[in-house]
């Protein structure tokens, strides 16, 4: 992926996120008068999800922002975690929301209101058709950013908010049955939980540099075990920064003397085609190092030699 790639991609994304923003703080306003007219549970808590909606949308603009600021003396790696960071944030509020709206519902069960189905309807409409045209702009750019895949979490679980809110309505309207609002409720912040911590797993492996969840270890040894030239590897290390940008750092003992930069550039070109890993940091030995695995510390790029494929700039 090109450093004019992921620029394009990035503004994409932040347009998009400034169109959903918009339409979700409007919507939410309009949910938050809406469900306290009349009385549903539902409707207040599909508003606190498109509140969260709009506090994700807008975490996730800031990163972007944010995340566009060169590297510097202090960030040798540039901004690019604030995504990351975003991501972990909206799980968390995404984690407490359905929480108090589990506990609303409970309380709601027990002594249920009298609800104005009609006008319940009638916004749970209106909401699905927001967070439909919300989840088709934001879709392509959840499939290569968590920061974006955070936010359309969000506007999903809007969405099935929203249908639960319009089943709720025409249910209520027939039958009478209040307490289906509050079951509705719940439902929608159970939906939301396995989801949330599969965002807060990911966004958590990043943090921690683990390895990528789409990058196999074995196959990245077997694969450099391969290039010609190479006799033995250690200290290998896979990370990513963030979304979508993975580092790889590697020793690799030489099977003959005299072929180092022949090995690099093999090696290189290699991580780029197959696991798409262009930023390299490659030691080549003759013999094996006597340097122990210091596990946190040997993936800093420092002692080795740093390596790009031709015509790749960061």
């Amino acid at each position: 992926m090109s450093g004019g790639h992921d620029h394009g991609a990035s503004s994409t994304n932040e347009k998009n996120l400034w169109i959903v923003l918009g339409l979700t703080t409007a919507f939410m306003i309009a949910e938050v008068i809406g469900g306290v007219l009349t009385k549903s549970l539902a409707l207040i808590s599909d508003a606190a999800h498109m509140f969260t909606d709009a506090a994700a949308l807008a975490i996730a603009l800031a990163a972007i922002g944010i995340g566009k600021r060169a590297a510097d003396r202090k960030r040798s790696f540039g901004y690019y975690r604030f995504e990351i960071l975003a991501a972990a944030l909206n799980a968390v509020v995404l984690f407490l929301v359905a929480g108090y709206i589990l506990y609303e519902a409970y309380q709601r069960f027990r002594d249920p209101p009298e609800i104005q189905s009609v006008g319940m309807l009638v916004i749970g409409s209106i909401g699905l058709v927001v967070n439909l045209i919300g989840m088709r702009i934001l879709r392509s750019g959840s499939a290569t950013s968590l920061n974006v895949k955070g936010a359309y979490l969000e506007v999903w679980a809007d969405m099935l908010g929203s249908i639960g809110v319009i089943l709720a309505a025409i249910i209520i309207y027939f039958t009478q049955w209040a307490w289906v609002d509050a079951v509705v409720a719940a439902a929608i912040g159970l939906w939301v939980l396995p989801r949330t911590w599969k965002l807060l797993k990911e966004s958590l492996n990043i943090l921690l540099e683990g390895v990528p969840l789409d990058i196999a270890l074995d196959e990245i040894e077997k694969a450099l075990l391969a290039v010609p030239g190479v006799g033995e590897i250690h200290d290998l290390h896979v990370w990513a920064l963030t979304s979508g940008k993975n580092s790889l750092t590697v020793h690799l003992v030489l099977a003959e003397a005299g072929e180092e930069q022949a090995v690099l550039q093999a090696t290189t070109d290699m991580l780029a085609s197959r696991f798409s890993i262009r930023h390299v940091t490659v030691q080549v030995e003759a013999a094996a190092c006597d340097m122990k695995d210091a596990h946190g510390d040997s993936h800093l790029p420092g002692a080795g030699v740093l390596t790009e494929p031709k015509g790749h700039h960061e």
